[in-house]
C-alpha cells in the first residue's frame, strides 16, 4: 500500500482496544507489531522525501549563498501533511494487511 493512498488518519483518534488485539490475544503484542510496522513505514518515507529533495539539491562549495529552493520546499510541504507513520501502521493492523510472524521460544 503506498502512503499516499492510505486512508489513515491525520489526527489523533481513540482506536477500539479489542479490535486492536483480536489477531493476536495481547495489546502489548499488538503495539510492538504496530511499532515496527511504524520503523518501517518511516524508513520507506524518509528515504524516499530524500530522493526527491536530492533531484532539486543545489551543492555550492561556499556557504555564503544561501537558495531558497521552491521545490524542496513544496515538497517538504506536501509530506509534512501526510498521516504517520504509526497511524498508518495501526490502520494497516485493522485492515489485516500487516504480515507478522511468531518465533518459537528455544529453551
Amino acid at each position: 500500500m503506498s502512503v499516499k493512498d492510505t486512508k489513515a488518519e491525520v489526527n489523533t483518534i481513540t482506536y477500539d482496544k479489542d479490535k486492536i488485539e483480536e489477531k493476536v490475544g495481547s495489546i502489548y503484542e499488538a503495539i510492538v507489531i504496530m511499532g515496527k510496522r511504524a520503523e518501517q513505514i518511516n524508513a520507506e518515507i524518509r528515504t524516499e522525501l530524500h530522493n526527491k529533495l536530492d533531484e532539486f539539491a543545489v551543492h555550492n562549495s561556499t556557504l555564503e549563498e544561501v537558495f531558497e529552493n521552491r521545490e524542496q520546499i513544496e515538497i517538504s510541504k506536501h509530506y509534512e501533511k501526510l498521516p504517520k507513520p504509526t497511524s498508518i501502521a495501526i490502520q494497516e493492523w485493522l485492515d489485516g494487511e500487516v504480515y507478522f510472524r511468531k518465533t518459537e521460544e528455544r529453551n
